[in-house]
């Protein structure tokens, strides 16, 4: 028997099978990106941002298309992490303003659904790029408005919309250059065919159930205010647990290496390991932090933060909105002690030692986070929030973050808010350090986006599995640097890569070399690298900076 029409009841379903979908296969899509980085993200920051989404669908009692396309589009929208997260909100944003005034969806409602989507997270994007997750929505969407004159059968529709998809998706590696050499497709638009695929489960019928672990958000990197906070009553409020699936040695020295920073962010600390597996149970203020360091082992699983400090879980939703009110009420207060400023800063960055160079040149509020744990749209809302200042000033500081600040600067209400699209820490502190209180927004904004273009960055990190990116064979474990536009440097020595980056980045203009170097790097080894880079370029000033960040083990930038 065929099904001529999706009701309420069917699309909430619907909907929540798409979110597991996408769940089950996130630690695959992140495998996908084309750097061999240990901070491959897509399917992770797909996977929250329909998650936020899933927990307001999922409390819905009494369900109506209307009440499931507000659900789905404030959801999604307030929960966008990273590029993909966010165009992913923008195709449900435009999906669910087609379908919110019908009574039933049809094939005719729905293609017109998918074609409004694409439409929708074509112009969030400034420069759209084929070969990504947008060019499969525009594939299917396209398929489906064919498909309106030849059935009016949902599945079989939906079917042959996937196949296409699914066609489309395949094709990515022939339109963008960067995926075939590196032999994969593009990791959004696999994302967004589990979510499609999802769907159709929950469509046939299939029993999909999403625990209550898997709706609970997961709490981000913290934020941080540059003046610093009230105690709290408990010292560590989050119970943070996970598994590592091991990709690396971890021999007894490395699991009390990694049990001693455990130490240094957090208490009751429990690490059990079991062949090809760690089980890791902290409380701490930081999850990501925690979080960022075991991805430097293996990839994780079974993630898991509770809030020890809200009493009662009963309700899901009603355990954020308490979240939300003391947050307003917070901010109200730090409002009402001090006296409103005309501009304030913001920035995401990850590393106490770049947190502190932020601090020191005028930033109001940190966000945590960056490459592993992306901030959500909803992370920088809340920040804006507590800057008492009527224009405010957003460093993303990582191109994967800029579109979740974008969608912040359209949600914000009594305040202009301002985002200088830096891609990069070493951009970020170019911007603010030539922000001029005497200049107007626009002109500052000129200047700071002008100032931060000539900021040369290279980043140096290691392989966590063989490929070829722009010429270079990398091997699993390999030290890489990474410029703006592509490797510069692969090798075996972390030093070694370092200065081979920092000569592919000088040019005859060079003048300012900076370098802040990781928490897996210590002062000695620091300093080393900073006499050696010093004979490197002679004609330049060199400094060095303590940065602390996880992952990469020197940012460095030539300017």
């Amino acid at each position: 028997m065929g099904m001529n029409v999706i009701d309420a009841g069917l699309m909430q379903k619907a909907f929540l099978a798409a979110a597991k979908g996408l769940e089950a296969k996130k630690e695959w899509i992140n495998e996908l990106n084309v750097f061999p980085v240990p901070d491959g993200d897509t399917g992770t920051n797909m996977t929250l941002t329909i998650m936020a989404a899933a927990r307001e669908v999922a409390a819905i009692e009494e369900p109506t298309i209307e009440n499931l396309s507000k659900a789905i589009s404030s959801g999604s929208l307030r929960g966008a992490r990273g590029n993909s997260g966010v165009i992913l909100s923008q195709l449900f944003r435009g999906f669910t303003k087609e379908i919110k005034g019908s009574d039933a969806i049809t094939t005719t409602v729905l293609a017109n659904a998918f074609v409004r989507g694409t439409e929708t997270a074509y112009k969030a994007v400034m420069k759209p790029k084929e070969g990504t997750i947008l060019t499969v929505a525009k594939g299917m969407a396209d398929k489906a408005v064919e498909l309106v004159s030849e059935t009016e059968d949902i599945l079989e529709f939906v079917d042959k919309v996937i196949e296409y998809g699914d066609y489309v998706l395949s094709q990515t590696p022939e339109m963008l250059p960067v995926l075939k050499e590196a032999g994969v497709v593009d990791s959004g638009g696999q994302g967004l065919m589990q979510v499609m695929k999802g769907a159709r489960d929950g469509l046939l019928g299939k029993e999909v159930e999403i625990s209550a672990d898997e709706l609970r958000p997961m709490t981000s990197a913290g934020m941080k205010s540059a003046a610093g906070t009230a105690e709290a009553e408990i010292t560590f409020g989050y119970c943070t647990e996970f598994i590592i699936n091991l990709e690396k040695p971890y021999d007894v020295q490395t699991e009390e290496e990694f049990k001693s920073y455990l130490e240094s962010i957090g208490d009751s600390i429990v690490v059990v390991s079991d062949d090809d597996l760690v089980k890791v149970h902290v409380h701490t203020n930081h999850p990501g932090l925690a979080f960022e360091k075991a991805l430097t082992y293996g990839s994780l699983s079974r993630m898991k933060v509770d809030n020890m400090r809200e009493e009662h879980h009963e309700r899901l939703i009603q355990n954020a909105e308490q979240v939300a009110v003391k947050q307003k009420e917070k901010a109200e207060e730090a409002k009402a002690e001090a006296p409103r400023k005309p501009y304030g800063f913001i920035a995401v960055s990850i590393g106490d030692g770049l947190g502190e160079i932020f601090k020191g040149i005028g930033v109001d509020c940190l966000i945590e986070g960056g490459q592993t744990m992306n901030p959500s749209t909803e992370d920088v809302l809340n920040a804006v929030d507590r800057v008492n200042a009527d224009r405010i000033f957003v460093l993303p500081n990582n191109k994967n973050i800029i579109l979740a600040a974008e969608q912040a600067r359209s949600l914000t209400e009594g305040k202009e808010l301002v985002v200088i699209p830096s891609r990069t820490v070493p951009q970020g502190i170019t911007a603010v350090i030539n922000f001029a209180p005497d200049l107007s927004v626009e002109e500052n904004q000129e200047n700071m986006i002008r100032e931060m273009s000539r900021v040369k960055t290279g980043q140096i990190t290691y392989a966590v599995r063989n490929t070829t990116i722009d010429g270079m064979e990398i091997h699993e474990g390999d030290i890489m640097g990474i410029g703006d536009s592509g490797m510069l440097a692969v090798g075996k020595s972390v030093e070694s890569v370092a200065l081979d980056t920092l000569k592919a980045m000088l040019d005859e203009e060079s003048e300012l070399v900076s370098i802040y170097y990781g928490s897996d790097v210590s002062e000695e080894e620091a300093e080393q690298l900073l006499e050696k880079a010093k004979s490197v370029c002679p004609d330049c000033e060199v400094e060095l900076h303590r940065g602390g960040q996880p992952i990469y083990y020197y940012l460095m930038s030539v300017e």
